[in-house]
């Protein structure tokens, strides 16, 4: 007897907006009475919310995910002739906002186990130009804070905390984004807490930095037309805003879901040859992404799309390797761990509306890719 196919997203954004369809039409339908589609209320109110959920002072609104790390980086002075360090094994804006503030983003290796910035390297890479460094929350679980914490301190450097996928994360029951000198999170529609567009915020306990961040998002003005610095046009809408505030209230529950059907994923598919996502003791993934990583993973990604099973690669090229830096002079083998890991990791679908007998389907044809595999076929 042959299963019939399925066809299985990766992400399903439209079953979550079915799901609160009434509330975010009425949030929209209110911000268009009111008038004001630019910052203003909405905005100032999904702030509010979001600082308080991440328990802190300042949340500012910002156009975009990248544009928050962008423009942390300029209110903090960032510039050329200073180095910031990160990993390489991420999306690209998180070096090429070092690289727009006209400054040279260091590459360390990553953690095999978590794809998470490795912080003995970090030691080794800060030289006197070191100014900050840019930790990534990489598919939604916490780097480790409080070493890297420790290490800024010894010397004197900023810590920006990309929480772009990891809004919700907790790091010793800490929200990330509210540990180092700021967080920086990105609402772009596929995000655990997405939006209908764009959008970005940037959260931190520093006073003196958010209101510098507030004039820049603004074209560098406060009050309005009167200059004071370069800025930028980086405002985030009331229309998001509004949907975004309908949102929050449910993103502790669906990361929870996520977290559960992780944990489906990790029992049923443990006796593979696959390397499974590693969650440290101290700390809450929310999931952003469900990763696996094998040898056999261009094969898996086609089968799995013969079987109607949609499946993604993250990263495909570490960004040392980028063409954009190869300039910077690392060559193949200068980060080992991210280079095998670019090699060989995957996305599985995984969201909060993921349906029991989908997901059971997905492990069925993963088994099934695997078992073929044993059979030499």
């Amino acid at each position: 007897m042959t299963m019939t196919l399925k066809s299985i997203p990766l992400l399903d954004l439209k079953a979550q907006y079915e799901s609160l369809q009434s509330e975010i039409q009425a949030a929209v339908l209110k911000v268009l009475a009111s008038g004001n589609y630019i910052m203003g209320p909405y905005v100032k109110k999904f702030e509010d919310e979001v600082a308080s959920y991440c328990n802190v002072k300042h949340a500012i609104g910002v156009a975009n995910g990248t544009d928050a790390l962008l423009l942390t980086l300029d209110a903090l002075g960032i510039g050329p002739g200073d180095e910031v360090i990160t990993s390489p094994f991420t999306f690209f804006a998180s070096a090429e906002v070092i690289s727009q503030v006209g400054a040279t983003p260091v590459f360390v290796d990553i953690e095999p186990d978590t794809y998470n910035i490795n912080v003995k390297s970090i030691e080794t890479a800060i030289t006197k130009k070191t100014k900050a460094i840019i930790p990534v929350h990489i598919f939604g679980q916490p780097a480790d804070m409080d070493e890297i914490m420790k290490l800024a301190e010894k010397h004197g450097i900023y810590v920006i905390e990309d929480a772009c996928q990891a809004i919700g994360s907790l790091y010793k029951n800490n929200k990330v984004g509210s540990i180092g000198t700021a967080g920086c999170f990105s609402f772009f529609p596929t995000k655990n807490l997405g939006g209908y567009g764009d959008g970005g915020m940037i959260v931190t306990n520093d006073d003196q930095l958010a209101q510098k961040i507030r004039i820049l998002r603004v074209h560098g003005s406060n009050p309005k037309y009167y200059h004071s610095m370069i800025g930028y046009n980086s405002r985030l809408d009331s229309l998001q805003a509004a949907m975004l505030s309908v949102k929050l209230p449910y993103l502790d529950n669906w990361n929870q879901a996520r977290v559960e059907k992780a944990k489906i994923y990790n029992e049923a598919l443990a006796d593979l040859p696959i390397q499974l996502p590693y969650v440290k003791e101290d700390r809450q993934s929310i999931y952003h992404l469900y990763i696996i990583q094998t040898n056999y993973r261009d094969e898996l990604l086609k089968y799995l799309k013969e079987k109607g099973v949609s499946s993604g690669v993250y990263y495909p090229v570490p960004l040392h390797r980028q063409n954009v830096y190869l300039d910077l002079g690392y060559n193949i083998g200068s980060l080992p761990v991210a280079e095998k890991s670019a090699l060989g990791t995957m996305a599985l679908p995984l969201y909060p509306e993921l349906s029991i007998g989908d997901q059971n389907y997905v492990i069925n044809m993963v088994r099934d890719f695997f078992n073929l595999k044993k059979e030499g076929k």
